[in-house]
């Protein structure tokens, strides 16, 4: 027998929320998922289903993953925030903050093949057994954790500092190298703690006097200074800006630690912190690019 609309409505949230992180769109997840209760609902079939939940959720992959699909070969690429409608980007956001949804992951799902990203939303995310993730791929099983496996590794963080050999770094050059980039991540993210509530005495402190806020003109209201001088003056500017830091994660971009703004999980722009003696020195805005590449700084919270 067919699937019931309340079995249906039940099961919508958890298929919402496996859609989106398929597609990286709210808009996107809610087409999904009424071509898959569509798909449902006409489906032809008098064996009785055991468990509607995940036999929706399988629906819905198929879906997502013919979508991803269709994507690859128009030759899309991942939509960077300008590219995105303002009201599709608010929902975007909206799902982000109401389901405690991981920014950084959002960006870097979209370096994945469709069926990397659909084994690891399914395996890694969602519990989902191999078998059932096979099933949606039309694969094997040991194929289907193949793809869940090499998702995890182009997810994994990049390692900083791998060209170089072992003979040109000694144990204690390393280990002092290590410090310096821990103290200077504290002091970058103890700045953007202060920048997204509007601190400014606290920003003053962390800024150098005469540090320097240097940003691209396409990121500023017209008429916007591009570069500011000063801890004070930059303190002032960078509070008037706190909505937008608030949507900013740390990432590396193209193999350097940056924040990146990043609303809904879309890349906007990125935030490049310098520091010296404790203070930083200088902070430089640019837009997102097509071209860059985003690698995670850190292991990534699966929500």
């Amino acid at each position: 027998m067919p699937i019931t609309v309340e079995e249906f409505e039940t099961a919508r949230p958890r298929l919402l929320s496996v859609a989106h992180r398929m597609l990286g769109s709210a808009q996107d997840a809610q087409d999904a998922v009424q071509t898959a209760w569509v798909r449902a609902a006409t489906a032809r079939s008098s064996a009785s289903i055991e468990n509607p939940s995940a036999w929706l959720t399988t629906v819905t992959a198929r879906v997502c993953l013919d979508e991803l699909r269709a994507r690859r070969r128009r030759n899309e690429g991942p939509l960077l925030a300008d590219a995105v409608p303002a009201a599709d980007l608010a929902a975007d956001e909206a799902v982000l903050r109401s389901e405690d949804v991981s920014r950084a992951l959002m960006v870097l799902l979209d370096r994945l093949t469709p069926p990397q990203r659909v084994a690891y939303v399914l395996h890694d995310l969602f519990s989902t057994p191999f078998d059932r993730i096979a099933e949606v791929l039309g694969t094997t099983v040991p194929s289907a954790k193949q793809h869940a496996s090499r998702a995890r590794r182009r997810l994994a963080p990049a390692r900083p500092g791998t060209e170089a050999t072992g003979a040109e770094k000694t144990g204690a050059d390393e280990t002092g190298a290590d410090e310096t980039g821990r103290a200077d991540q504290r002091i970058m993210d103890a700045f953007m703690a202060a920048a997204r509530t509007g601190d400014t005495r606290k920003m003053i402190r962390l800024l150098a006097p005469d540090s320097i806020r240097d940003a691209d003109a396409a990121l500023l209201p017209h008429g916007g200074r591009t570069p500011v001088t000063g801890s004070t003056d930059i303190a002032a500017e960078t509070a008037h800006f706190r909505d937008r830091i608030r949507a900013a994660c740390r990432l590396t971009v193209n193999g350097t630690p940056m924040y990146v703004i990043a609303p809904g999980g879309h890349p906007f722009a990125t935030i490049e912190i310098d520091t010296a003696g404790g203070q930083v020195t200088r902070i430089t805005l640019r837009p997102a690019r097509a071209d860059d590449r985003f690698d995670a700084l850190e292991p990534l919270a699966l929500l």
